[in-house]
């Protein structure tokens, strides 16, 4: 009796051996089919976006480090710039880094010399950076248009640009309308970045309503470089920065010797590269040479289409990737620096710009 008694026992320890871990399993598989997100990214598009993924050419404004502090490609994935058009458009899209850099030294070697000076260089670049500003003008009124839906008033909303971000991505209609903009649930670290990124650039270049943005507004959101409001501040900074006298005026004086606040009533004096300064001013700002440069003359200092942009552009590239210092750039040079020149308003227009500004 005792022995069956026994056998009883070991029935029982063996019972719950099995059951147990059985239990554990099956609610483990529970916990994970509840805790899945059902509504992932779809692959296709609807007709509409389809017909417009060509205007989706900037909502991100990436704030990165200069383009010109190294040539080295991390260890990350590299994202594709899905909103900029000169890089990763339909056309070079599936090019690779070797065949998109050759095909630009051709077209800026107008000589055929098989090197690139500073002059063609600056040219080059300067033809580049007036296609960017047309294209981002006429593409950020159609876009905004596409995105000003609900209702059409003349105003893109956050909540109408956030949907149109999402359904960009594939994520359905559903989705998108229940979306919890606070915690995002079932976005991608990358993807919440961008959002957390967008809000910031949105309450920025938000003046009238901190909701919605005007046409104006939105392309000072989109391409910052293009709004003639940000073009206006900036020369509100030259005059704060160089103006001492407050005369509405800038001297080559007041330009080429910066002069800064010390202690108490003491003022520093700053001479660096004064002379260049002194270069600049006569160059590129003081248009009628009178020595002095009034806000016309500033504003077109500080548009992105002012031959400095170009000009500075092209002589960083030369100081940076002219290994045989022969003042001139050939094709291996720009290969064997491929992510300086793929960065560079020489390729990569619209993003080397929203870098800057």
């Amino acid at each position: 009796m005792r022995l069956f008694r026994s056998y009883v026992h070991i029935l029982k320890i063996l019972r719950w051996s099995y059951t147990v871990p059985a239990l554990c399993y099956v609610l483990f598989l529970l916990m994970t089919w509840m805790l899945t997100i059902p509504l992932r990214p779809k692959i296709s598009y609807s007709d509409g976006f389809a017909a417009s993924r060509f205007l989706e050419d900037t909502f991100e404004v990436r704030i990165k480090n200069s383009n010109f502090n190294s040539d080295r490609v991390n260890g990350d994935v590299p994202q594709k710039n899905e909103y900029l058009v000169n890089v990763n458009n339909a056309e070079n899209s599936q090019k690779g880094q070797v065949q998109i850099l050759t095909e630009v030294f051709k077209q800026a070697d107008r000589d055929r010399s098989s090197k690139l000076d500073s002059k063609e260089l600056s040219q080059w670049i300067r033809i580049k950076i007036v296609q960017h500003i047309s294209d981002a003008v006429g593409n950020n009124h159609r876009l905004f248009e596409l995105i000003d839906n609900n209702p059409r008033n003349g105003v893109v909303t956050w909540r109408e640009y956030h949907s149109h971000f999402l359904k960009k991505r594939g994520f359905a209609e559903k989705y998108v309308k229940a979306h919890d903009e606070k915690r995002h649930r079932g976005l991608r670290r990358a993807v919440k970045e961008q959002i957390m990124k967008d809000r910031a650039l949105w309450t920025e270049a938000a003046k009238t309503n901190p909701d919605s943005l005007t046409a104006e507004e939105f392309l000072a959101f989109t391409h910052p470089e293009s709004s003639l409001a940000n073009q206006l501040s900036l020369v509100d900074e030259l005059y704060d920065k160089f103006d001492k006298d407050g005369d509405e005026f800038l001297t080559e004086n007041e330009f080429a010797i910066f002069q800064t606040e010390g202690l108490g009533d003491e003022t520093m004096v700053i001479r660096q590269d004064e002379q260049q300064r002194r270069h600049e001013f006569r160059t590129a700002i003081d248009l009628n040479g009178d020595g002095k440069a009034d806000r016309r003359e500033l504003l077109h200092y500080v548009a992105p289409q002012s031959p400095r942009h170009a000009d500075h552009e092209a002589e960083a590239l030369l100081a940076l990737a002219d290994t045989d210092r022969d003042n001139m750039l050939s094709l291996g040079e720009i290969l064997a620096h491929p992510d300086l020149f793929l960065k560079s308003k020489m390729v990569d227009t619209a993003r080397s710009f929203h870098d800057e500004f």
